[in-house]
């Protein structure tokens, strides 16, 4: 089973912008996905990203966040820009068992906290 960690979360001012980064333990062929999860909210999707490039992001955060990934690195990047208040919270990534319901295998990891700042 594939470990993955996440990074680069913090507080930022809104407008501002942040890279979180997802380590993942081994090469993997499967879709991933970035969510997140406000406190009193349940995880929410974010933006997914399949092995050959296909990209889905919430309607929340398209046109502000970017998601890619570096297979020959074993990582999965979000770039976040334009940052809202709202987007606080701690996001997490996941590889994804249906691409087309973004359904996330599961077994979350202890995220990265964003803040955002008004």
């Amino acid at each position: 089973e594939v470990q993955l960690v996440e990074s680069g979360g913090g507080t930022v001012q809104a407008g501002g912008s942040l890279r979180l980064a997802c380590a993942a333990s081994e090469f993997t062929l499967y879709a991933m996905g970035w969510f997140r999860q406000a406190p009193g909210v349940e995880r929410e999707f974010v933006a997914g990203a399949t092995y050959s490039g296909d990209t889905h992001y919430a309607d929340s955060v398209k046109g502000r966040f970017t998601i890619s990934r570096d297979d020959a690195r074993n990582t999965m990047y979000l770039e976040m820009r334009s940052l809202r208040p709202e987007d606080t919270a701690v996001y997490y990534c996941d590889t994804l068992v249906s691409w087309l319901n973004h359904t996330p295998r599961g077994s979350w990891g202890r995220g990265t906290q964003v803040t955002v700042s008004s």
